[in-house]
């Protein structure tokens, strides 16, 4: 791959989505379930022919369950998109082998800590992308709930990279906050609470959790 003047590659500047056979209007869906897998998705690859993608729901957000099956049918509208139900969870997942170019890594990579995942640049740059993306990772692996009256919201992770992103693209839509560090039972997470304006976040990104 050749790199310009920057030093960058192509793809660092372009969708690297360019090459895939799905049509433009998809891609506010596509930028969607990055979000969602980001957030609570895991690839696999069980069979050694095609990749899938696997999202745990918590059987309390019925309406998010169903969202994110409908924008997986719209991302990919050949592909069969299956459901295990589990005592407390559903397990939503679709096989394909554009799931890692989509995704930016890989289902024998190892963890998405170890492969420090990060939000697509093609996202980042993109506002309305950059809301759908946030709604997905906040619909997953955040929440929304009252302190002393007040409405708050707040984002977590054990990834790094992905808090550092999803703090950049907070602060481009003028939210600043900060990240802060918790040891939980020997293990490290990052936690981003919005407490200032966050009925105003909740409408920027259309934020919601049923």
């Amino acid at each position: 791959m050749t790199q310009n003047q920057s030093g960058a590659t192509p793809w660092e500047f372009e969708s690297p989505l360019w090459h895939l056979p799905y049509n433009i209007k998809n891609k506010k869906s596509i930028a969607y379930i990055i979000g969602v897998a980001l957030g609570d998705g895991n690839l696999s690859n069980p069979n050694g022919r095609a990749v899938r993608l696997r999202i745990t729901c918590d059987k309390k957000y019925p309406l998010l369950i169903k969202n994110i099956i409908k924008n997986l049918e719209i991302v990919f509208p050949n592909n069969k998109v299956s459901i295990v139900d589990r005592i407390n969870a559903v397990d939503v997942s679709v096989y394909s082998n554009d799931l890692e170019n989509i995704l930016g890594w890989k289902a024998k990579g190892g963890s998405k800590i170890f492969q420090k995942v990060s939000v697509p640049i093609w996202i980042k740059h993109n506002s309305t992308y950059r809301k759908e993306c946030l709604r997905g990772l906040f619909q997953t692996d955040g929440s929304l709930y009252f302190d002393r009256g007040y409405v708050m919201a707040n984002f977590t992770s054990v990834c790094y990279t992905l808090i550092k992103d999803v703090e950049e693209m907070l602060e481009n839509i003028s939210f600043k906050t900060k990240v802060r560090k918790v040891i939980d039972k020997g293990k490290t997470k990052y936690v981003i609470r919005i407490s200032k304006n966050t009925e105003k976040f909740i409408k920027i990104i259309n934020f919601w959790k049923l």
